[in-house]
């Protein structure tokens, strides 16, 4: 089947652990959820009835999650937004538990139950694998199981979590992610280890969300400066509901710290902005724009590289109203670049998967 649209990043929901886990889980964990009463692992930074977390008509009648349902996430990623193929993102509770053991058993199950119940059923999606990154060993060890899968083409990962991405002892899963051809994929969200904003602990949602930024701009400067991209330069990186407005005056600022502190950091050998186009991509929901032709063309043309931008609607989120993901005002020619071809490039297994 021909690719046309490709959604980088929709979000299937885990109705409940019991409910729709407990068959994949180990011995072990089953009789600890079921004694314990385990259930309702939803990340607070997508609570399921926050308005954020799901569009009105994007939720199901029966006050089920939005996103749990597969026919629904079919009609409304498919038939009314026009993919043609979709990556799965799961956002649950498997990514932020303490218990290491706990966590790489429930990212198991996710992985086991999102190939069962989601990737057979329909040959148009794909999926991240989920991965324990509170214990990068176990986070290999599921890579290695699942890598032999072509349905999964990503690592998915959260924007914030027990430290900085850039550290050492992340590089064995970036080595890995490299070696499979996985990008790996930040995704909006927190294991609320520290305070959401840099400054603090907000008051509101609101605060939080929007300060969300703060935290991929400074992901993207541990993932630089420690020198990920000179030891593994063929890695790719996705920005998944990061916005991209604040990338332009984010990448000058980073040029001129980098020229006047380099001395620091000598094995960074190019500008940041430059590794930034390189290995860096970025869903297009929220696009977080002004609403006019030329504010859009400048924020592109700042930006300077149209190979950075993927198609994504991030259903069932409400990012936007009516039918269509693709903010307004983008260049004919990004927007035939976004659906498919950066897609392509970013994410190479999709053209291996049957």
């Amino acid at each position: 089947m021909a690719a046309t649209r490709i959604d980088c990043d929709i979000h299937p929901a885990v109705g409940g652990t019991r409910t729709t886990l407990l068959p994949y889980l180990s011995d072990h964990w089953k009789e600890q959820v079921v004694s314990r009463a385990i259930d309702g692992l939803d990340l607070t930074s997508y609570p399921p009835s926050m308005p954020l977390s799901g569009r009105a008509d994007w939720r199901p009648a029966n006050g089920a999650k939005p996103g749990s349902d597969l026919a629904m996430v079919q009609k409304g990623a498919f038939d009314q937004l026009g993919a043609s193929h979709a990556i799965l993102n799961v956002l649950y509770g498997a990514q932020a538990v303490f218990d290491a053991y706990m966590a790489a058993d429930f990212c198991k199950a996710i992985n086991d139950w999102i190939a069962a119940e989601w990737l057979s059923r329909d040959e148009r999606l794909r999926a991240s694998i989920v991965v324990p990154m509170q214990a990068p060993d176990l986070a290999i060890d599921e890579i290695e199981r699942r890598a032999g899968d072509n349905r999964f083409v990503s690592i998915l990962v959260l924007a914030q979590g027990e430290t900085l991405l850039g550290r050492r002892h992340f590089w064995p899963v970036y080595r890995l992610a490299e070696k499979y051809k996985l990008p790996l994929a930040i995704h909006a969200g927190t294991q609320y280890r520290q305070a959401p904003s840099s400054a603090g602990w907000p008051s509101h949602r609101y605060e939080y969300y929007f300060v969300e930024a703060q935290a991929f701009q400074a992901q993207i400067l541990s993932l630089i400066y420690e020198g990920v991209f000179g030891k593994f330069p063929d890695l790719k990186v996705v920005l998944m509901e990061s916005g991209v407005s604040w990338l332009p005056s984010f990448m000058w600022r980073a040029n001129k710290t980098w020229r006047g502190v380099r001395v620091e950091v000598p094995w960074v050998e190019r500008e940041p902005a430059s590794i930034i186009r390189d290995n860096f991509r970025v869903t297009m929901q929220p696009f977080d724009a002004p609403d006019n032709a030329r504010s859009v063309e400048e924020i592109i043309d700042q930006i300077g590289s149209e190979k950075m931008f993927l198609f994504a609607s991030d259903y069932p989120h409400w990012q936007f109203d009516g039918d269509d993901p693709i903010p307004p005002n983008l260049p004919k020619s990004l927007i035939a670049k976004m659906c498919v071809d950066n897609p392509l490039k970013t994410f190479p297994r999709l053209s291996l998967a049957n």
